[in-house]
C-alpha cells in the first residue's frame, strides 16, 4: 500500500487468522507452539529496593537537519516536531547513511524505530529499486513500526506491505502483488509467505531484526534464519536488541558484515522498580489477595501477567465481575480485539490489563505504574522484560510477584 495511504492494519477485513505470528493457512505447518518449561527462579531475585541512578545529560553532535537525507523525510520529521535527535538516532543514523551493518543496543522507547526508518528510507528514496524486510517478534511492534514508517514517509509514494497474524490475508496478498519497498512482519507469518510463494527475498539488500534478543526467546531462531538465508548475500544488515547474550550474538556473526555496535544503556531496566512478592499458602486465597492490592494501593495503571490465554480470560472476567476497570490481551484474541484492548488501556479507559508473555510484547505504554506476576515467568530474563513496563521515564515503578509459601 503506498506511504501516503492509511495503513490496512487499522482497517477491517474479512477471513482473520489467529496467531501471534504463524498464520492457519498453511497446512503443512502445525500453528501452535508448546510452552518452555519454567525455570526455578529464587523468589529473592524478585524482592529489590529501587534505586534509581541520574541519567547524564546528552549533548546531540547532530540535528536532524543536518543529515544528508530527503527534503521530504526533513518536513515530515518536522512536521512532528522532531529537531534533536535522541542518543540512538545521534549515533546511528550517520552510520547507517554510510552503508554500515549496525548493532544497536537500546530499550524500548529510546526512539530507535526512528534510528533504522530514517537511513532506510532515505535509501529506498533514493535508490527505486531497493527493498527492505524488517523483522519483529510481535504483531503490536510490527503495527507500531509500520506507523512510524508511514509518517516519516509521508507523501513519498514507497509501498509498503505488513505481514502479521490474526490479520486477513487478503490484504497481505495484495500488497505483495504491489511489489512493495518496505516489508514489515512478525517472524511466523514472514515464513507462511515464503513457503506458499507469495513472498521472495532474494532482492531484498536492507533487512532490520528488531527487539532480536525476544525473538529468539519466543522460539524464533529457526525460522529468523531461514529469513535470512533468503535475502540477498550483498546487504546491509540491522540487529536492535535490549541484551547481547550467546545466541543473539551468534546469530550476528552469522548474518553481518563487520557491523559497527552502538549502545545506550545505562544500567538495568529493573534499577527503578521497586520489587516484591505476594505470599499465598494456598491458590484459593490468591484472587482475593489480588483483589485486596487492587483496592488497597496507588495502583493507577495496572498490567498482570498470566500463564494462558484462558487463565487470562478468566483472570479479565473475574476482575470485571467484581467492579475493576479491566481488559484483557492474548493471542487467542483477533488483531481488532487486541487492538482495541491496547487502544483502551493506553487511553485510561480500562486501569488494569491482564496480558499472556507474548501478547505483552512490543505494548509500549509509558505511565503503567504496577507490574503484577499473578503467575511466576518462565524465566528470569522473562521476569525483567516484565517489570521493564513499569518505572519508565525516570519514575519509580512496582513489581509484585505471587509466590506460594
Amino acid at each position: 500500500m503506498p506511504y501516503n495511504s492509511k495503513s490496512f492494519s487499522s482497517r477491517r477485513s474479512g477471513g482473520n487468522y489467529h496467531g501471534g505470528g504463524r498464520s492457519s493457512f498453511s497446512s503443512s505447518r502445525s500453528t501452535g507452539r508448546k510452552g518452555p518449561k519454567k525455570d526455578y527462579i529464587d523468589p529473592t531475585r524478585f524482592v529489590k529496593v529501587a534505586r534509581p541512578t541520574e541519567a547524564m545529560a546528552y549533548t546531540s553532535l547532530h540535528s536532524f537537519a543536518d543529515f544528508e537525507i530527503n527534503p521530504l523525510i526533513k518536513s515530515n520529521l518536522a512536521a512532528k516536531g522532531f529537531v534533536t535527535p535522541t542518543p540512538i538516532q545521534d549515533k546511528t543514523i550517520p552510520h547507517a547513511l554510510t552503508g554500515r551493518d549496525i548493532i544497536g543496543i537500546a530499550d524500548t522507547g529510546t526512539g530507535k524505530t526512528a534510528a533504522f526508518a530514517i537511513p532506510l528510507l532515505q535509501a529506498m528514496m533514493m535508490l527505486g529499486d531497493s527493498r527492505v524486510l524488517v523483522i519483529a517478534p510481535t504483531r503490536e511492534l510490527a503495527q507500531q513500526i509500520d506507523a512510524e514508517f508511514r509518517w516519516i514517509a509521508k507523501g513519498s509514494n514507497l509501498r509498503g506491505a505488513i505481514l502479521i497474524g490474526g490479520a486477513g490475508i487478503g490484504p497481505q496478498l495484495r500488497d505483495l502483488r504491489g511489489n512493495p519497498q518496505i516489508v514489515i512482519g512478525t517472524p511466523g507469518r514472514i515464513q507462511d509467505h515464503l513457503e506458499r510463494g507469495t513472498l521472495r527475498l532474494n532482492d531484498f539488500k536492507y533487512v532490520v531484526l528488531d527487539e532480536v534478543d525476544r525473538m529468539l526467546d519466543m522460539g524464533f531462531v529457526n525460522d529468523v534464519r531461514n529469513i535470512l538465508q533468503q535475502l540477498s548475500p550483498e546487504r546491509q544488515s540491522f540487529f536492535f536488541s535490549a541484551t547481547l547474550d550467546a545466541k543473539v550474538n551468534a546469530l550476528i556473526e552469522t548474518f553481518s558484515s563487520d557491523p559497527i555496535t552502538i549502545s545506550i544503556k545505562t544500567g538495568d531496566t529493573s534499577d527503578n522498580i521497586h520489587q516484591d512478592v505476594v505470599r499465598i499458602n494456598h491458590d484459593g486465597e490468591k484472587l482475593d489477595k489480588l483483589h485486596d492490592l487492587l483496592i488497597g494501593g496507588d495502583l493507577r495503571k495496572v498490567i498482570i501477567f498470566d500463564d494462558t490465554q484462558r487463565s487470562v480470560e478468566r483472570l479479565s472476567n473475574e476482575l470485571i465481575s467484581r467492579g475493576f476497570s479491566a481488559d484483557a490481551i492474548h493471542g487467542g484474541k483477533s488483531q481488532g480485539q487486541r487492538q482495541r484492548s491496547l487502544r483502551r488501556f493506553k487511553e485510561d479507559e480500562v486501569k488494569i490489563l491482564v496480558a499472556t508473555d507474548v501478547a505483552a510484547r512490543g505494548i509500549d505504554v509509558a505511565d503503567i505504574t504496577h507490574v503484577i506476576n499473578y503467575s511466576t515467568p518462565n524465566s528470569y530474563s522473562d521476569y525483567v522484560h516484565r517489570i521493564g513496563r513499569a518505572g519508565r521515564a525516570g519514575k519509580i515503578g512496582y513489581a509484585l510477584t505471587f509466590i506460594s509459601r
